[in-house]
């Protein structure tokens, strides 16, 4: 799984987890909770079953605009609509606590892959 930032107005709203594959897509299932984000691209639907927890849904368009929010307890189902593309998932209350609000255009900045497994803060 690749590692990256959510952006919105050019300042980070959270640390973010981007899914490669259809296993990753249910990264979230399983955990006690999610201090970060997780974007699931392409994705017009979400869904919580074997989920511990509820969580919230960004609904974003093909330019990561925000076209719905949904809270889903767990063992629940909820569709984007025709606009949507991708969605940002995170523990709810999370996107109220960071301020995103329908409409807020987002950025997805993906963490470059560090050459040889270099350390973080080496040269």
């Amino acid at each position: 799984m690749r590692s990256g930032w959510l952006l919105r107005d050019g300042d980070v709203v959270c640390a973010l987890e981007l899914a490669d594959s259809p296993a990753e897509r249910g990264a979230l299932r399983g955990r006690p909770g999610c201090e970060g984000a997780l974007h699931v691209d392409p994705a017009r639907t979400v869904h919580t079953a074997g989920m511990k927890f509820p969580i919230d849904v960004a609904f974003l368009s093909t330019d990561l605009t925000v076209v719905r929010l949904a809270r889903l307890k767990p063992w629940r189902i909820a569709m984007g609509g025709t606009k949507a593309r991708s969605v940002v998932q995170t523990e709810a209350g999370s996107f109220e606590r960071w301020g995103v609000r329908l409409g807020d255009q987002l950025e997805v900045r993906e963490v470059p892959d560090r050459p040889n497994g270099a350390a973080r803060g080496s040269t």
